[in-house]
């Protein structure tokens, strides 16, 4: 065998490679990674750094294995590893290896079954979470949107989401979200006790809100591509996250709202698929 043909599947991959980092996938899995190194410190390296292995690894390993059960090929599974990855982020490190192995089960588990011709219906990472609530009480610390870091942090989570979102075209999306989220929690302190919603405007829920809107809530297959139904999205599921707040004062309030946000963008594409105008046949 020649160098060049030795030479050439090395080139290859390097090729793949270099465009998979380039891709939105690629560019948040690099960001994501890199919010993980930053953060990890504040953490305890040794509970925080096997939670986040195990959970890219038993996400990736079972979306791997299902894409091949289904397709009969193999392909590497970037968004399992992405939600494995969320999922380690928000969940408390002190919660057990096996309670994060079985969240990020469940995330994936769902992800393929729940699922329409075009993608799955629900954010993987918010339907376990919320699961993992209801099953294991787990705690939602959010650490990887970098609350113990205090302007630093909050600086280097905001530039880099501002990033991805602009990347993916989901800044509209996020802007409404934050806006009506905030409005609502205002409004709420001016006609309440301002010392029931105080917390939302504080660290760790304030750098959560933010963590959410730009890794979770724009996640493409699963909100909306045109701007009027991204901010439509986004205030349905501000809306739904307030109300879960302040009526249940569960922990998983931001995931609900997104898992609601997401049955209304589902429920819009199979209208809109059911009701659209079919297109004129081209004349012969």
């Amino acid at each position: 065998m020649t160098a060049a043909a030795i030479a050439r599947p090395q080139q290859t991959f390097q090729h793949h490679a270099l465009r998979f980092f380039k891709s939105p996938k690629g560019l948040l899995l690099i960001i994501l990674g890199a919010l993980t190194v930053i953060a990890l410190p504040k953490q305890g390296v040794e509970q925080a750094i096997p939670e986040v292995l195990a959970a890219m690894a038993i996400a990736g390993g079972l979306d791997a294995g299902a894409i091949w059960l289904r397709r009969r090929r193999s392909e590497f599974p970037s968004g399992a590893i992405l939600t494995g990855l969320i999922i380690a982020l928000v969940l408390r490190p002190q919660e057990s290896l096996s309670v994060v192995m079985i969240t990020c089960a469940i995330a994936i588990a769902m992800k393929q079954l729940l699922r329409t011709r075009w993608s799955n219906i629900f954010n993987p990472a918010a339907l376990a979470l919320v699961a993992s609530s209801f099953l294991f009480s787990t705690g939602q610390s959010w650490w990887g949107a970098l609350p113990d870091l205090g302007i630093v942090g909050f600086a280097v989570l905001l530039g880099a989401g501002l990033f991805i979102a602009d990347r993916i075209n989901k800044l509209p999306l996020v802007i409404a979200f934050l806006a009506g989220y905030f409005c609502l929690f205002t409004f709420a302190s001016f006609i309440g006790k301002p010392v029931d919603v105080a917390e939302i405007f504080r660290t760790p829920d304030l750098q959560a809100s933010l963590f959410f809107a730009f890794f979770m809530l724009d996640d493409p297959p699963t909100c909306p591509i045109h701007y009027e139904d991204q901010i439509t999205f986004a205030l349905v599921v501000a809306l739904v996250s307030f109300l879960v707040f302040v009526v249940v004062g569960a922990v998983y309030f931001l995931p609900a709202g997104l898992l609601a946000g997401n049955a209304w963008e589902s429920a819009r594409r199979q209208f809109h698929h059911m009701f659209r105008k079919p297109q004129p046949r081209p004349a012969a």
